[in-house]
C-alpha cells in the first residue's frame, strides 16, 4: 500500500528543510561570489548601450519606415535591425569598392576627348603620346569622383524608394561594351564618346515610360518561375567565376589557348600574352592570402556566427596587402603600382569633374544616326534583361518575393528608380548603372532593406573624399568573398522544377550560360529561346496529335502564360478589353493542351500532380462526387 503524504505532512517536511521557514535549520552554504574584471564590465556595458540604442532606433519612426524588427509597422521584416543592416551596408562596400578604380580605368581608355593624333603606333600609342597621357590621367581622376558620386546617389535614392538591400553603380560589362565596342580605345569606335552618352541617357528615360506603362513589369513577370530561379543560381556561379578571375578576384583561375580556362594562381609576371600562366602554377602569394585569409578565416568565423566576418576577411587581406617591397604587395615597384602608391599615400583627395559632366551630343542627325540607333537598342534589350534578372534574384536571395508570387514589393518603383538613376549617370560621364550583384554579400551579412543599400551609398559619398584608400582595396581581399557569396545563392537550384525536361533543360542552359558568357543578360536570353523553341516544338506535337502524343513527365510541367493574374500593361489595355486578366491557374477548356487545375494553388516553384488531357475529365473532376453511404441505426 502507498501511503501518500497529505498537506499537512508537505508543509512539515518544508519547514524542517528550510523551504518555508524564516530561519532554516540547516542553512547552504553559499559559493563564493566571483567578481568580474573591470575589463569584461566595461565590455559588458557597452554591448549594452550599443544594444539599446539597436532596439530604440528599431521602435522609432526611422525604424516603422525601413519596417525594421519591433517597429510596428504591419509588415516588419522579422530578421530585420538596424545595426544588421549598418554591418550589411559596409560588406555590400567593401565588395563593391573596387568599381571606383576599375570602372574608370576602363572608361578612361575611350579618352573621353583627349586628342589622340594620327599615326597610332604597334604598342598603340599616339604620336601626341605624352599630352595624350596627361589628359588620360585627368580624366581618370575625373571618373573616379564620377564613379564615386552616382553610385552612393543611386544606392541612397535607390534604397530609400525600393526598401531593398541592392546597391547600384556603373556595371561591369555594360561599361567594356561602351569602351570597347561602342566608343573604342582612344576614341576609334564607331560613334563619339559624346554620342554613347546621349544613347546611355536617352535608354533611362525608355526605361521609365516601360515601367509605367507597366512593360518592364510584365516582361518579367512572363518569364517562367524556373528560368528566374535559375537566373539567380547563374548570378551565384557567375559571382564564383569573377572571386576566382585574375581581374577582380584572386587570380585561381584564368583563360587558355587549347581549352576556356585552366587552372592559374601563378605572380602577374609569369602570364603570357594570351593570360596564361607558362609556371609557377599556384605559387602566387597573393592568392594564397586571399584564400587562407579571405576565405578559409572568413568562413571560420562564419561558422561560430561572428558578426562582420566578411568585413573582417577584407579589411585583414587589404592591411596585408598594403606594405611595399612584400610579395603581397598591391603596389609594385612598377609604373602603375607607383602610380596606385603616390595616389594612396594621398589618403584625402578630392577631384572636381572636369571633362566628363553633360557631355552629352543632342544633335542626333548625320552619319551618325544608324550606329546610334544600334548602340541604344543594345543597351537597352542588355541592360533591361541584366538588371531585371539581378534585382529579381536579389529580392528572392534576401527573402522578399513573397511565396508563391512572381514578383517582388514596390518592382515599379524599383525599375523607375533604376531608369532615372541610368540616365542621371550618363550626365556625370559613366555607362549605365544597374543592380550590383556583388549586394549578395550584403544579403548574406544580413542586410534585408533599403537601409544596406543607403549606408553603402553613403561610403561611397565618402570615398569622394577618402577614394585613395578605398580604391586600393585589392582584388584578391574580395574575391574568396565573393566565392562564399556565390556557394550562398545556389542554394535555391533545388527550387527549379527538374522533373520535366521542358523546364529542367532551359533552366540548366540559363544557370550555366550565366557564368561561362560573362553575362547575366546573354545567358537569360539563352535560357527564354531554349524554353520558348523547345516548349512550342512540343506544343505543335500535342496539339496536332490531339493530346495523344505527349512527353513523358508532362504532366509534372510548370504552368506559364502571357497574361500572368493581375493588372494589364498600359499599353495591352488599349487593344483588350479589360484592365485585369483572370487568375491563368484556372481551367481552360481547350481538348488537347492540358493546364492544371483550378484545384492546384500550389506554387509553381514545386512539381504539380498529375494534370487531365481531356476535358471529360476536367468536367468529372468538377462534378461533385457522390456522398458515401452511411448506415444508421432505426429505432
Amino acid at each position: 500500500m502507498v501511503r501518500t503524504n497529505s498537506p499537512s505532512d508537505e508543509i512539515e517536511m518544508r519547514s524542517m528543510d528550510g523551504r518555508d521557514g524564516e530561519t532554516p535549520a540547516d542553512p547552504p552554504s553559499s559559493p563564493p561570489v566571483s567578481r568580474r574584471s573591470f575589463l569584461e564590465r566595461k565590455l559588458n556595458s557597452i554591448t549594452n548601450f550599443f544594444s539599446s540604442i539597436n532596439e530604440r532606433v528599431n521602435r522609432s519612426t526611422f525604424g516603422r519606415v525601413f519596417r525594421l524588427r519591433g517597429s510596428g509597422h504591419p509588415d516588419e521584416i522579422k530578421d530585420a535591425s538596424f545595426s544588421t543592416e549598418l554591418r550589411a551596408g559596409l560588406t555590400t562596400f567593401a565588395t563593391m569598392a573596387y568599381i571606383i578604380a576599375v570602372n574608370s580605368s576602363i572608361l578612361a581608355d575611350t579618352g573621353f576627348g583627349c586628342l589622340c593624333e594620327q599615326p597610332i603606333d604597334t604598342q598603340g600609342n599616339c604620336a601626341n603620346n605624352e599630352d595624350w597621357q596627361i589628359c588620360y590621367n585627368e580624366v581618370k581622376l575625373d571618373l573616379i569622383t564620377a564613379t564615386a558620386a552616382i553610385s552612393g546617389l543611386s544606392s541612397i535614392l535607390f534604397g530609400f524608394m525600393t526598401n531593398l538591400p541592392v546597391a547600384l553603380a556603373p556595371g561591369m560589362g555594360l561599361n567594356a561594351y561602351f569602351t570597347y565596342q561602342v566608343v573604342g580605345i582612344k576614341g576609334t569606335g564607331s560613334i563619339s564618346y559624346k554620342l554613347a552618352l546621349m544613347a546611355v541617357f536617352l535608354e533611362g528615360w525608355i526605361f521609365v515610360i516601360l515601367a509605367i506603362t507597366g512593360m518592364r513589369h510584365w516582361l518579367v513577370r512572363i518569364i517562367p518561375t524556373s528560368i528566374k530561379v535559375a537566373s539567380g543560381v547563374g548570378i551565384g556561379l557567375f559571382l564564383t567565376l569573377i572571386g576566382m578571375s585574375y581581374s577582380s578576384g584572386i587570380g585561381l583561375i584564368t583563360g587558355a589557348v587549347s581549352t576556356p580556362l585552366a587552372i592559374g594562381g601563378c605572380p602577374a609576371e609569369d602570364l603570357s600574352p594570351t593570360g596564361e600562366c607558362m609556371r609557377n602554377v599556384m605559387t602566387n602569394p597573393k592568392m594564397w592570402i586571399g584564400v587562407v585569409c579571405g576565405g578559409l578565416f572568413t568562413t571560420f568565423l562564419m561558422a561560430f556566427r561572428v558578426k562582420s566576418a566578411i568585413v573582417i576577411g577584407i579589411v585583414l587581406v587589404s592591411v596585408l596587402s598594403w606594405p611595399r617591397n612584400t610579395s603581397m604587395t598591391y603596389f609594385p615597384t612598377t609604373v602603375e603600382g607607383n602610380e596606385r602608391w603616390e595616389y594612396f599615400k594621398q589618403v584625402v583627395a578630392f577631384h572636381p569633374i572636369k571633362h566628363t559632366l553633360a557631355q552629352q551630343q543632342w544633335n542626333l542627325s548625320g552619319e551618325y544616326a544608324g550606329r546610334f540607333a544600334i548602340a541604344l537598342f543594345t543597351f537597352l534589350y542588355v541592360d533591361i534583361i541584366d538588371c531585371t534578372a539581378t534585382l529579381y534574384s536579389m529580392a528572392r536571395f534576401c527573402g522578399r518575393v513573397p511565396q508563391g508570387e512572381t514578383d517582388f514589393p514596390r518592382s515599379t518603383i524599383a525599375y523607375c528608380t533604376d531608369a532615372v538613376c541610368i540616365s542621371i549617370g550618363a550626365l556625370f560621364g559613366t555607362s549605365p548603372v544597374t543592380a550590383f550583384i556583388e549586394s549578395g554579400a550584403g544579403v548574406a551579412e544580413g542586410g534585408r532593406t533599403g537601409l544596406t543599400a543607403i549606408v553603402t551609398g553613403i561610403c561611397f559619398l565618402i570615398s569622394l573624399f577618402f577614394a585613395p584608400i578605398f580604391a586600393s582595396i585589392p582584388p584578391w581581399a574580395t574575391g574568396s568573398t565573393l566565392i562564399l557569396v556565390g556557394c550562398l545563392m545556389i542554394r535555391q537550384v533545388t527550387r527549379i522544377n527538374w522533373a520535366y525536361i521542358g523546364d529542367a533543360i532551359p533552366s540548366f542552359v540559363t544557370l550555366t550560360f550565366i557564368p561561362f558568357s560573362y553575362s547575366v543578360a546573354y545567358g537569360l536570353i539563352a535560357g527564354i529561346f531554349t524554353y520558348t523553341t523547345l516548349n512550342t516544338m512540343i506544343w505543335l506535337v500535342i496539339k496536332l496529335s490531339g493530346g495523344s502524343i505527349m512527353p513523358k513527365e508532362y504532366e509534372q510541367k510548370e504552368y506559364w502564360t502571357w497574361k500572368p493574374a493581375g493588372d494589364k500593361p498600359l499599353i495591352l489595355r488599349l487593344f483588350s478589353k479589360g484592365r485585369h486578366w483572370d487568375d491563368p491557374r484556372e481551367i481552360k477548356e481547350s481538348p488537347g493542351f492540358p493546364l492544371p487545375s483550378s484545384a492546384d494553388s500550389t506554387s509553381s516553384l514545386h512539381p504539380r500532380s498529375p494534370i487531365p488531357s481531356t476535358v471529360e475529365e476536367k468536367l468529372s473532376e468538377r462534378a461533385p462526387s457522390p456522398r458515401p453511404f452511411r448506415e444508421t441505426n432505426s429505432r
